[in-house]
């Protein structure tokens, strides 16, 4: 009997694990659905949209919404769950994304056709969590500029917390600034965030967050440098119907000399973001994914094309990481942003999806491209570069030639 038994933990032992998968929601907008094809529906059979009508809740009402992106969505978070499946794997991936939705309205659903987008934060107690800011948000705060840095900091930190401790919130925004009355600290939120007065007295009540993880591994999706806003930019139009974008001669008012000033402005804001999390004693955010770094490291390195404006630009025979209206991602910057994000998470190296990775061939990347952008994640994420899949083998012929070689020398000694 004892032997038996012991047999059977042996085999009980080398059984596979059946763990629940590990849970990953995607909070963002149109950088993180991918708002084109063939990334916006890429893999969406396998990702939970939880802001598609089929999946209940309020989201029925596209109000606001454009016409060509309809849903489902499976976008970054769609290549994410590619590469976890390719790594063997257990994600269960979900996003809650709208277009523009900063974190303060995926906070306060405040977007126009009232989706509850914080309802789709609370609907579980997440394992790992994604935040991405509207692409601006973070920046300094400039006249003709949608940036309100103060709002990016402080619901960031919200939402943090919210996903962590869960307990219900009563504050007015005037309560994120410093000032010993109400009246002082409200109109320094009228002068930091340009909101009325009424908006920085308002009380707001949030519920609790029932499903709340104290575990949950939480992140700072740190998104890239615009184009469009960047000195040579022109402007163009977006078709409202098919979502084709068309390029003007009209120069477009730009904030930035170069790619790497507003680089490096996101970056220091996504460090005062995590920052002021890691102050209230909350568990803060696990770390700060540095897509919009990788994206300038393409760049810099020479793989992908700097002037997005330039004449040349599609032709130069670099990758093109922009889509045509100089700020979404084209499908390639959309793999990179999904290949930091998997390096971030899962703690692997990008590059071992390797050359024949299957998201890349499905959405028409060759396997070159493929490779050299796991190569600028990996870099990014502090791995050590691993040389093409054809110049290992070229090593290993040249060695194996020298051996030879070697052998036959030694032969006719």
């Amino acid at each position: 009997m004892k032997l038996i038994a012991a047999l059977a933990l042996t085999l009980f032992a080398a059984l596979p694990s059946f763990a629940a998968p590990i849970s990953v929601l995607f909070v963002g907008n149109s950088y993180t659905f991918g708002r084109v094809n063939p990334v916006m529906s890429y893999n969406a059979a396998n990702v939970f949209d939880l802001t598609a009508p089929s999946n209940g809740g309020n989201f029925a009402n596209t109000s606001g919404t454009n016409a060509f992106e309809p849903h489902p969505w499976g976008g970054v978070a769609g290549i994410f769950k590619q590469f976890t499946v390719e790594a063997n794997l257990n994600y269960e991936v979900s996003l809650s994304t709208r277009n523009a939705a900063s974190l303060r309205g995926q906070f306060l659903n405040s977007n126009a056709a009232n989706w509850d987008l914080r309802g789709n934060i609370a609907s579980k107690a997440w394992d790992k969590v994604v935040l991405q800011e509207q692409s601006d948000e973070p920046l300094t705060k400039r006249p003709g500029l949608a940036s309100n840095p103060d709002y990016f900091q402080n619901y960031a930190d919200k939402i943090e917390d919210f996903i962590h401790n869960g307990a219900g919130q009563t504050y007015r925004e005037s309560d994120f600034f410093v000032g010993g009355t109400l009246a002082i600290r409200n109109a320094a939120c009228v002068a930091a965030t340009g909101a009325s007065n009424a908006t920085c007295t308002l009380q707001r009540t949030i519920p609790a967050n029932a499903k709340a993880n104290a575990a949950a591994e939480i992140y700072l999706y740190q998104t890239w440098a615009r184009p469009n806003l960047v000195t040579g930019a022109f402007t163009s139009t977006t078709d409202p119907v098919t979502g084709a974008v068309t390029r003007t001669n009209t120069p477009a008012t730009t904030f930035f000399n170069n790619l790497e000033a507003m680089t490096e402005e996101l970056r220091l804001a996504f460090i005062a973001a995590a920052a002021q999390a890691a102050a209230d004693g909350t568990g803060g955010f696990k770390g700060i994914i540095p897509v919009g770094q990788a994206f300038m490291s393409a760049v810099q390195g020479g793989a992908a094309t700097r002037d997005f404006y330039a004449p040349n630009a599609l032709t130069d025979g670099l990758i093109d990481l922009w889509f045509d209206d100089g700020t979404h991602a084209s499908k390639y910057g959309s793999y990179l942003s999904a290949l930091t994000i998997f390096g971030s998470l899962t703690g692997l190296d990008p590059q071992s999806l390797g050359f024949n990775e299957i998201a890349a061939r499905d959405l028409g990347i060759s396997g070159t491209d493929a490779y050299t952008l796991q190569q600028i994640a990996a870099v990014q994420l502090g791995f050590q570069k691993v040389p093409e899949p054809s110049s290992i083998l070229l090593l290993a012929l040249a060695l194996a030639m020298l051996y030879f070689t070697g052998k036959l020398q030694t032969k006719r000694v």
